[in-house]
């Protein structure tokens, strides 16, 4: 059974990397996103049945590992230098004759590649495997976020063909539709939205759990030699033209041309085409395609002398501002939003702009009548950059934030840490039921089969549920009756419901939508307790102390309590049939378990378990698991490789152990 069992894991493993081959780079898939996840879940299935044959390679690997403490800084190999810009025609063919001059020729090709304003990336294999990613730095050295790049699923970790090291150049980025369902998931959950794609990127790259970085739609393009050994080339279009057949994704666009007047009519056409494209350009790359003309070139100290960047200029439209609404989301987050006198922008009619919120107002004095200017912020999101103050004429009107809800009508609240964001905490407030319940059906929430988007949004429309508790007093007949649902579409709606009331506590508390608790946060919350009710007679001060809690959770959950409608509708849940108490077997591990209280952090490379296999068996029999060494450490697990963190758990004193006496221990 083995022998089948590692054939049948190599043979999903090929065709997963077969079918994201199709999705990434031929733009050709054969299958449905949810055929492709039903892959990868019974990949990982087997691969939990047999953790001896989990590879780094594998597709499930992706994921990356725990949480880090820290980026390691690595010196490259060959300096990522900046590229000079450039805003003028005057100025590109000055450095085109500059260029000529400089290697004494007539005329030279150019490759011309959209610039992604995204976040630059070294990629280093090793005989065709990914071995490390390095973000610029200060050009001499980066930090190592090889685990965060290793969970863009369009990234090549293998190549095919590929030569014995290369170093390879690339951005990573967000696309258009990603950033903006990104934006809107950190407004619902209460957080200030990103300016623009880039700064998503940057903020993204720089978090120390990978588990959270995959959750973010980062994709990633190459566009440039670093260096390379056991292969040669003559030009950089040669290069590009190996990358593409070695599975690695080039920046679109690019072409190659020859001579100044060519080099200008690509950038007049591209002032036109950037807008075509769903991802951010804030310029063009030319290059020299020759890579002896570039070694002729040289280098100053800052950037290649071959290469420039011809930067776009910003597009900006003047308007009136009519008036400021308010949107509400899932978590109550109350966002302002800019009510426009119609404008052209890029090729667009804009009539709404994003003010982000309350403090941004103020700290611009944006007033109602006022003659601002707007920009697309990233090329995608237009915002509010600046009040024409001198157009004013004294008939502009101050304006004033809510205080109340313009949904529900309760009180809107402001946190009391630098929190800019208010949010209404009514659990029941209109706005924010749909999101609401799309949050609280969800997989690893109660996970809820056959209520989707559609149906909640006919459910919430004909005021068949007001709150959440009303979707387990739904009655199937009513159901039945809906458009495209009938009788068996109904009935699975029904059965999911009852099946979701044997979901445990913690699963619910995650469900509810209280702000700042996650999954995990909800089973920290939960553990040791027996029901979930005593978490309504605990003090701020008394949840601050739970470990991994803190005083932002804290004074979340603390308030969420302390609002009756929260309360009521809770006990409209249990008396549902939801569970609100805990099985004994779920909060206690055995008195005598050597890891019952006990925190541990894993580091380096295990043989037999991923970290994430570990953790879990670590916290089933009442242990922690942290992602830093610290003096509350017990025990840190060394695989191997360690690094620094088992070079500070001697420091501290902590007892180290080795996965043979993990393993024992787990006996």
């Amino acid at each position: 059974m083995s022998a089948s069992a590692r054939g049948e894991i190599e043979s999903l493993r090929e065709q997963i990397r077969r079918h994201e081959y199709l999705y990434y780079i031929t733009a050709q898939p054969e299958i449905s996103d949810q055929d492709f996840d039903a892959l990868m879940k019974q990949l990982e299935a087997l691969e939990a049945e047999h953790p001896q044959y989990i590879s780094p390679e594998s597709p499930t690997q992706q994921v990356g590992g725990e949480p880090l403490s820290e980026f390691h800084t690595i010196s490259h190999r060959v300096p990522m230098l900046s590229i000079s810009n450039t805003y003028s025609e005057g100025e590109l063919r000055d450095f085109h004759a500059r260029l000529l001059k400089t290697l004494e020729v007539d005329d030279m090709d150019y490759v011309v590649q959209p610039k992604v304003d995204g976040v630059a990336i070294s990629l280093i294999y090793r005989e065709g495997r990914l071995e490390r990613a390095l973000t610029r730095g200060d050009g001499k050295q980066g930090d190592d976020v090889t685990q965060n790049v290793c969970t863009i699923r369009s990234l090549k970790q293998t190549l095919e063909g590929a030569p014995d090291y290369l170093d390879v150049r690339g951005e990573i980025f967000l696309h258009a539709k990603g950033f903006e369902r990104m934006n809107r998931e950190r407004e619902e959950a209460g957080e200030a939205p990103f300016a623009n794609p880039r700064n998503a990127t940057a903020g993204t790259l720089k978090m120390l759990d990978p588990k959270i970085v995959k959750k973010r739609p980062l994709d990633l393009f190459v566009h440039t030699l670093g260096e390379i050994e056991g292969a040669e080339f003559k030009t950089d279009a040669e290069f590009m033209n190996a990358c593409e057949s070695w599975g690695l994704r080039l920046v679109p666009g690019w072409s190659v041309t020859r001579g100044i007047e060519a080099l200008s009519k690509a950038v007049e056409e591209w002032e036109q085409k950037r807008h075509e494209l769903d991802f951010e350009v804030d310029g063009l790359v030319i290059k020299a395609n020759s890579f002896r003309y570039r070694e002729q070139a040289g280098y100053t100290s800052k950037s290649p002398r071959w290469v420039i960047a011809y930067k776009f200029t910003a597009e900006e439209a003047e308007t009136k501002l009519l008036g400021i609404d308010l949107n509400v989301g899932r978590t109550g987050a109350i966002t302002p939003r800019a009510i426009l006198e119609p404008v052209l922008l890029a090729g667009t009619t804009i009539r709404h702009a994003t003010l982000h919120n309350f403090d941004e107002i103020k700290r611009k004095d944006i007033r109602i009548g006022d003659r601002v200017i707007i920009q697309k912020g990233g090329e995608i999101i237009p915002k509010v950059v600046r009040v024409l103050t001198e157009k004013r004429d004294g008939s502009q009107e101050a304006y004033e934030p809510e205080k109340f809800c313009p949904s529900c009508g309760d009180e809107i609240q402001k946190s009391k840490d630098d929190d800019v964001v208010y949010r209404c905490i009514n659990l029941n407030c209109p706005d924010q039921l749909k999101r609401r319940i799309e949050h609280f059906v969800q997989r690893n929430a109660m996970d809820i089969e056959g209520v989707g988007e559609m149906l909640i949004e006919t459910l919430c429309d004909q005021k068949m549920t007001s709150c959440l508790s009303d979707l387990y007093f739904l009655e199937k007949d009513a159901l039945a009756e809906l458009e495209r649902m009938g009788e068996k579409s109904a009935q699975n709606v029904i059965d999911g419901l009852e099946r979701s009331k044997q979901r445990p506590p913690d699963r619910l508390l995650f469900a509810i939508g209280v702000r700042h608790v996650g999954s995990h946060l909800a089973e920290v919350l939960m553990r040791g307790r027996t029901s979930l009710w005593e978490l309504q007679h605990l003090s701020e001060e008394e949840l601050a102390a739970i470990h991994e809690v803190g005083p932002t959770v804290a004074e979340s959950v603390y308030q969420f309590f302390q609002q009756q409608h929260n309360v009521d509708e809770l006990k409209r849940l249990e008396e549902a049939g939801l569970k609100f108490e805990q099985e004994t077997s779920q909060t206690n591990a055995p008195a005598d378990s050597l890891f019952n209280d006990k925190t541990f952090v894993l580091t380096g490379s295990l043989e037999n378990f991923t970290r994430n296999q570990a953790a879990e068996m670590i916290r089933a029999r009442g242990g922690r698991v942290t992602g830093s060494v610290s003096k509350s450490t017990d025990y840190v697990i060394c695989g191997d490789s360690p690094g620094s963190k088992r070079d500070k758990a001697e420091k501290l004193g902590v007892t180290i152990l080795s996965e043979a006496e993990f393993t024992a221990w787990l006996k």
